[in-house]
């Protein structure tokens, strides 16, 4: 018990005797202790000096009069069987297959790797079938076909384009003329470090593109649904602008006490329940953060989280991966929660720990799940696109088959052997949360969704006018998307 005590100490917050001794009685004094902390903070903060038992009392109600907020417990809706197969299956997790040691071989075995695997995407169409090594062009060739990395893009006084492209046998300039009205527009979505297909005319020292290519998806057939999966993240758990009341309302609806007859119709049906990132705010993400924490320990910020989630029916698989808030590495790919610092969340048995990113298999329904850091680079690098359209983002990632394209930027970005950020398998799913504001589309039969947060608006996204969407959950209902609400 001196860790609980400890617990309140760092809080500022002395313990009497009487309350003291109930803490200890309750089955998890822990858990009960970070909900009692998160209670007085709400109500009062720093004026409460002394945690009596009649203050113990008046936190219980606060907490629906259950004696020991340790044991809450939902009641799931009435129609929904307790005993339900999954037909559950990881396909990628990059957990436990980081081997990068930080040597500059390491990023060369990551770029050939990144290449390596987009090329041979790019080589399936038929325009880049008869493509050759950037060293075997020849001067006056009428028609040529090339695969290549990009290392810089830039304009010249005259405003055409040049491309550096690279590939394991050699560089090459490649000039897009802005008469080109069409092709020139379309390169103002490249970016640096991504593979291209170029297909044009050597012109000396340059070859003129004619086309440009990115490996991109197929069209994908759709896949029926006999069941509905809910879609959040970037909770932030532990922050001063966590929005517990949404959230506890979601966590009715979905446990079917709250909501229309519809929407508990909606809820009865839940079988997965994916989360893309930011359980918690984290410790030390950014300067100045725990001036905005209402739970300033890592490891309480994770007991709240698991006495949250926990009161979350049983009968839904929950899966869950970083991000950058979370206590796992900051470079991507990020392996999975470690539960050194989780240990409550982990004891939930109806959660899965994955990488960030990773891809699941939801009952035959392939979800490829990223939390989204990349969304910051592509919008400061790419004319047209937002943090507010991060459907057009993805879709763009989609085409170019990577999750995090450009290497350097403010995308930390692991130098691992293998390259585990391309997007290998074509997803039925691709769902992403960071940047706090819900998107949908339908791209070639691909759901793209972000999820929004369960965080109202920070001092950061004040600055730049950032408008979160908060407390929207959307839902894949069937194949059919539903955004439901809980403000």
């Amino acid at each position: 018990m001196n860790e609980i005590i400890g617990k309140f100490a760092r809080e500022g917050i002395l313990i009497e005797d009487n309350a003291y001794f109930r803490l200890k009685e309750m089955d998890d004094p822990a858990t009960a202790s970070s909900e009692i902390i998160v209670k007085i903070k709400k109500n009062g903060g720093g004026k409460f000096t002394l945690l009596t038992s009649e203050m113990l009392d008046d936190l219980f109600e606060l907490t629906e009069e259950i004696d020991n907020p340790a044991e809450i417990k939902a009641r799931g809706p009435i129609n929904v069987p307790r005993e339900r197969e999954f037909d559950f299956r990881v396909i990628t997790d990059t957990s436990k297959r980081s081997y990068t040691s930080g040597e500059i071989g390491d990023m060369i075995s990551y770029f050939n790797s990144r290449f390596s695997c987009l090329r041979d995407l790019l080589k399936r169409r038929p325009e880049l079938k008869s493509h050759v090594p950037i060293a075997d062009l020849r001067g006056g060739d009428d028609a040529v076909s090339i695969i290549g990395i990009i290392n810089e893009i830039r304009t010249t006084k005259n405003n055409h384009r040049m491309l550096e492209l690279e590939d394991d046998t050699g560089e090459i300039t490649v000039v897009v003329h802005n008469e080109n009205h069409k092709l020139f527009e379309k390169s103002e979505k490249l970016v640096r470090d991504e593979v291209i297909g170029v297909q044009g005319a050597k012109k000396g020292r340059f070859v003129v593109a004619s086309e440009i290519f990115h490996p991109g998806v197929p069209r994908i057939q759709e896949k029926e649904m006999d069941f509905s999966v809910a879609f959040i993240s970037d909770v932030h758990i532990g922050s001063q602008t966590f929005l517990e009341d949404a959230f506890t309302k979601f966590v009715k609806w979905i446990n079917g006490d709250f909501g229309t007859e519809d929407q508990m119709n909606i809820a009865a049906d839940i079988k997965y329940l994916v989360v893309a990132g930011d359980i918690v705010d984290g410790i030390g993400i950014y300067p100045g953060q725990e001036k905005e924490l209402i739970i300033r320990d890592i490891n309480e910020q994770y007991e709240e989280a698991a006495r949250l989630f926990g009161e979350i029916r049983d009968d839904i698989k929950i899966v869950m991966i970083p991000g950058n808030h979370d206590a796992s590495r900051i470079a991507e790919p990020q392996p999975a929660i470690p539960e050194e610092y989780a240990k409550p969340l982990y004891s939930l048995k109806n959660v899965e720990f994955l990488s960030n990113p990773s891809m699941v298999s939801l009952d035959g329904i392939k979800t490829l799940i990223y939390h989204g850091r990349s969304f910051d680079d592509m919008a400061m690098s790419v004319n047209g696109l937002s943090h507010e359209r991060s459907d057009l983002i993805m879709e763009e990632l989609l085409e170019k088959r990577h999750l995090a394209p450009i290497y350097g930027e403010r995308t930390p970005l692991a130098s691992e052997i293998e390259d585990h950020l391309v997007i290998d398998d074509v997803p039925h799913i691709l769902h992403t949360g960071h940047v706090h504001i819900n998107a949908y589309k339908k791209y070639k039969g691909i759901h793209l969704i972000n999820s929004g947060t369960f965080q109202s608006q920070t001092e950061f996204q004040k600055i730049y006018n950032i408008v979160p969407t908060c407390g929207q959950v959307p839902v894949l209902n069937r194949g059919v998307m539903k955004l439901l609400e809980f403000n």
